[in-house]
C-alpha cells in the first residue's frame, strides 16, 4: 500500500464497476489514489480525513472502470490502412507483405504513435504490439515502438515477433521480408535483455512472439519457447485464425494447429494466442487444461471473413480470454472500446445466440481478461485496493447515453462513450477525449506523411 505521505487524488459521485472477482459495483461511490496505487474504493463519499489530497474530481454522470487492456495489435499497420479491403487472410497477407517489408525506424515510430494515440484516447491504459517485421537495415524498430509507448505514458508489452519461413520454404512472406533462425533468436533475446521489466508496477514488458505457423519454422517455435522460459517472459503467436491455416498445418505438419503448438512447447499458462477462431472441443479443452490464453479480435475476424470464435465455450471451459484490436490494416478504426460492443454482438450471431455474452462479460474481457492474458492480473484489470491506478472515467450523461439507466449497459451497448479522464500508474494521460502527453494533430500529420512515403517506396520497388 502507498505510504501516508503519498499525494492523493479523490474521485467521487460516480458509478463504479470494479470488475473484481465478485463484480462489485457502486451506483454512487469513490476511488482514492495514493501515488500510483489504488488506496481505497467504496460506496458513498470518500473518507473526509485524508491527507495530501492534491486533487478532487467530481464524477457525477460518469462510470469509472479499470483501464482497457489490449492483448493483440500490429502497430506498423497504421500506415497501411484501407488496403486490400476485400481479401481473406492469406490473400491479404500476400498483398501487403511486400509493402510491410519496406518499413524503417521512422515509419515504425510514427505508426506506433498513431496506433497508441487512437487506443489511449479511447480508454486503453495497457497496450501491446506484436511486431514481427524486421527488414535488414531498418534501424531500431523495437526501441522506436517502446519509446513511443513511454512518451505517451501507456503501460506496454512488446511481443517481439519474427519470421523465418518465406516463400522459398513454403511460407507466405517474400524472401527478403524474413530473418534467419539465428538472427531472430538473437534479436529477440537482445530485446528482452534491453527492455523487459518484471517489477509489479512495470511500464514495459517483452514477450517472445514468432509470428505464426505459416511464417515460422518449427525450430524457431521450439527454440523461441525455450528462450522465453529461460528468460522468464511470456509467449505469444497467432493461432487457428482461418480454415486455410488449419489446412496448412495438416499438410505441412500432419496435425492441426493446437496439436502442433503442443508439440513445440507452445501451450501453457505463460502463452497467449491471437484469434483462435477455428477451435474444436478438444482444442478448447487443451487450452483450458494448460491455461493458455486467447486474444479475441472480433472486428478483425469479421473484416477478414475468418469466422466467429467460440468465446462463450472458451469462457465456460475456463480459458483466459482478452480483447484485441489487431493490426489496423484489418481493423481500420484501431479502437479497443468499440471491441466491447463488437465482441458481444458478433458472438450473439454464433451458436449461443442471445445467451452468448452479456455487457458485464464483455467489459471483463476488455479489462480483467486482458490482464490475465498478459500475466498481469495481480497488478491491473480490476479496481481493488493495492492494485495499480489504471482507470477510466467514461462520460455517460450526454445525448448518446443519458436515457440508459444501467451504466455498464450504456458503455457496452451504446455509442462509443467519451473519455473524460484516463489514468495510468496514477498519472492522467487523457482529458476530455484529448491526449495530454503528445500532440495528436502532429501525430496525424506524421502518419499521413509516412504512409505516403511507404506507398511511394513500395510502388518504386
Amino acid at each position: 500500500m502507498a505510504p501516508s505521505a503519498a499525494q492523493r487524488i479523490v474521485i467521487e459521485n460516480c458509478s463504479i464497476a470494479t470488475v473484481d472477482a465478485n463484480d462489485t459495483e457502486y451506483a454512487s461511490g469513490y476511488l482514492v489514489v495514493a501515488g500510483n496505487r489504488i488506496e481505497s474504493i467504496g460506496a458513498g463519499q470518500a473518507p473526509r480525513n485524508l491527507e495530501n489530497v492534491v486533487r478532487r474530481i467530481d464524477g457525477t454522470g460518469h462510470l469509472v472502470t479499470p483501464g482497457l487492456v489490449n492483448t493483440h495489435h500490429h502497430f506498423y499497420q497504421w500506415i497501411t490502412r484501407g488496403l486490400a479491403t476485400d481479401h481473406n487472410l492469406f490473400d491479404w497477407l500476400v498483398a501487403l507483405y511486400p509493402t510491410w517489408a519496406r518499413i524503417d525506424e521512422q515509419m515504425g515510430r510514427v505508426a506506433a504513435q498513431g496506433s497508441l494515440a487512437m487506443m489511449a484516447r479511447g480508454g486503453v491504459t495497457t497496450a501491446m504490439d506484436h511486431h514481427y517485421v524486421y527488414p535488414r537495415g531498418a534501424g531500431d524498430l523495437s526501441g522506436a515502438i517502446i519509446g513511443a509507448a513511454a512518451e505517451m505514458g501507456v503501460r506496454f508489452t512488446l511481443a517481439r515477433g519474427s519470421m523465418d519461413r518465406s516463400k522459398k520454404d513454403g511460407g507466405l512472406p517474400p524472401d527478403f521480408a524474413v530473418e534467419t533462425l539465428e538472427g531472430a533468436l538473437a534479436g529477440t533475446e537482445e530485446t528482452v535483455d534491453r527492455f523487459h521489466d518484471a517489477s509489479f508496477d512495470s511500464m514495459t514488458q517483452v514477450a517472445v512472439a514468432p509470428c505464426s505457423p505459416f511464417s515460422v519454422s518449427t525450430e524457431l517455435m521450439k527454440q523461441g519457447a525455450e528462450l522465453a522460459r529461460r528468460k522468464g517472459v511470456r509467449l505469444h503467436t497467432h493461432g487457428s485464425e482461418t480454415v486455410e491455416e488449419e489446412q496448412f498445418c495438416k499438410e505441412l505438419f500432419g496435425m492441426g494447429p493446437t496439436d502442433y503448438f503442443e508439440s513445440t512447447g507452445w501451450l501453457g499458462s505463460d502463452v497467449w494466442m491471437a484469434h483462435c477462431v477455428h477451435m474444436n472441443d478438444s482444442d478448447i479443452a487443451a487450452f483450458a487444461r494448460t491455461g493458455t490464453g486467447v486474444a479475441h479480435c472480433p472486428s478483425s475476424n469479421a473484416r477478414l471473413a475468418a469466422g466467429i470464435a467460440r468465446v462463450p465455450d472458451m469462457l465456460k471451459a475456463g480459458v483466459p480470454v482478452g480483447l484485441g484490436v489487431d493490426g489496423t490494416a484489418s481493423n481500420e478504426s484501431g479502437e479497443l472500446h468499440t471491441e466491447l460492443r463488437n465482441a458481444l454482438l458478433i458472438n450473439r450471431l454464433g451458436a449461443h445466440r442471445e445467451a452468448a455474452l452479456n455487457a458485464r462479460q464483455a467489459l471483463r474481457l476488455g479489462t480483467y481478461g486482458g490482464a490475465q492474458v498478459l500475466g498481469r492480473s495481480a497488478e491491473i484489470g480490476s479496481l481493488e485496493a493495492g492494485k495499480l491506478a489504471d482507470f477510466v472515467l467514461w462520460k455517460l450523461d450526454t445525448l448518446a447515453h443519458a436515457s440508459i439507466a444501467d451504466p455498464v449497459i450504456a458503455l457496452v451497448f451504446g455509442a462509443a462513450a467519451p473519455v473524460t479522464a484516463s489514468f495510468v500508474n496514477g498519472k492522467q494521460i487523457v482529458e476530455d477525449n484529448r491526449l495530454l502527453t503528445v500532440d495528436e494533430d502532429a501525430i496525424a500529420r506524421a502518419t499521413r506523411d509516412e504512409a505516403q512515403r511507404l506507398a511511394r517506396i513500395a510502388a518504386q520497388a
